[in-house]
């Protein structure tokens, strides 16, 4: 008659873990089972009782009870299985990334964008190549490898073949002379309808403004003038924009520095901005033209300062015309001009510079990125 299957005489050391893990618990419950088999069967059980005990087969008992045997406290340890074989290998993957990351259109698939299914079902039968890999371990895939679903977005690439050098005409000047620099531009246009902002409320009782209006007052373009070295901003509403009204802002810009001493003005490129009459005029006056270059007009510093514009004079507004709002407008001017540095217009300014500039990760004074980018 075979001899019942149970441990050899413990040590004192080997009695203390197996009593401590038991007592105590580990963060591994498989230890602890294992820990309180043999401690269990240390004090005289069989195998059949054990078993029961620990909720395993009789057959897992008998062989943990032969590697403590032959190894000691080291059978304790679990012995995780490599799992399942691999099925894709690392060379799979980076073809899965490189399909996922490419248009559709330009593997010969009649659609835009991929899905799961339709990115699933072309790798497993892409010709030359058979990855067969089901939709849930596709995204977990795409996941582990930093490839997410995201919207497109649209950026122009500015075709001025002096853009470089006009943007580092306006970084010197913004450098060199803060107190006779100023930028120009127009904002707008401004109509007349109740226009939808964000605001401090009670929760789920949002201020609320009328959703119809109707178009009967026409459109106003803000002409703003901004002072780099002061921190000023001022300018009107007129009708349109126009040469004209151009020239009337560069006058007022003029007129703020009356000494006679050159001034420098940035403002973009657009065509009532060049007009002869306006440049025969600055250089009259010494007046320095530093043009935005084409698709740029974020260069323009005065474009930070629109933002906490709308933000405070637009966005929660229903202006019942253009005089009301006009003053608005102005009200908000002479606040933000005594207050210059307030933490609100500070914070409202980089918020609008960041959005400005986010297009293609812009940065001031970057390098235009390459066609392909």
């Amino acid at each position: 008659m075979a001899e019942p299957v149970r441990v050899r005489r413990l040590t004192d050391l080997e009695g203390q873990k197996l009593q401590q893990i038991v007592r105590r618990g580990s963060t591994s419950s498989v230890r602890y089972r294992r820990a309180m088999m043999l401690l269990a069967s240390a004090g005289g059980n069989r195998v059949p009782v054990i078993a029961p005990l620990a909720q395993a087969d009789e057959d897992t008992v008998r062989d943990l009870i032969h590697r403590f045997n032959e190894n000691g406290l080291a059978c304790l340890a679990p012995r995780w299985a490599g799992g399942r074989p691999r099925l894709l290998s690392p060379d799979d993957e980076d073809f899965v990334i490189q399909t996922a990351t490419t248009r559709p259109v330009k593997l010969g698939q009649p659609f835009t964008r991929w899905s799961i299914r339709k990115l699933a079902a072309y790798l497993r039968k892409v010709h030359g190549r058979v990855i067969r890999i089901g939709r849930e371990a596709l995204r977990c895939l795409l996941a582990r490898r930093g490839v997410t679903f995201q919207r497109t977005k649209t950026w122009k690439e500015s075709p001025d073949p002096e853009r470089d050098t006009k943007l580092d005409r306006i970084e010197e000047v913004l450098d060199r002379f803060p107190d006779r620099g100023f930028a120009f531009d127009e904002f707008g246009p401004l109509g007349i309808r109740p226009t939808a902002g964000s605001g401090w409320a009670r929760q789920q009782h949002p201020d609320r403004l009328p959703a119809t209006y109707h178009r009967t007052h026409g459109v106003r373009y803000f002409h703003g003038c901004y002072l780099v070295g002061d921190d000023a901003l001022w300018g009107v509403n007129r009708r349109r924009k126009g040469a004209a009204n151009t020239l009337a802002a560069l006058k007022s810009i003029r007129a703020a520095r009356p000494d006679g001493a050159p001034i420098y003005v940035i403002l973009d490129d657009l065509s009532a901005h060049m007009g002869a009459d306006v440049r025969r005029w600055a250089k009259k006056n010494k007046v320095e033209l530093c043009f935005t270059p084409t698709y740029a007009s974020w260069a323009n510093p005065i474009e930070a300062h629109f933002g906490p514009l709308r933000q405070f004079t637009i966005a929660n507004s229903d202006h019942p015309n253009h005089v009301v709002q006009t003053r608005a407008l102005h009200a908000y001017l002479r606040w933000r001009n005594a207050n210059a540095r307030h933490r609100d217009v500070l914070a409202a300014e980089r918020n609008e510079r960041a959005r400005i500039r986010s297009e293609k990760g812009i940065r001031w004074g970057s390098r235009p990125l390459s066609a392909a980018a």
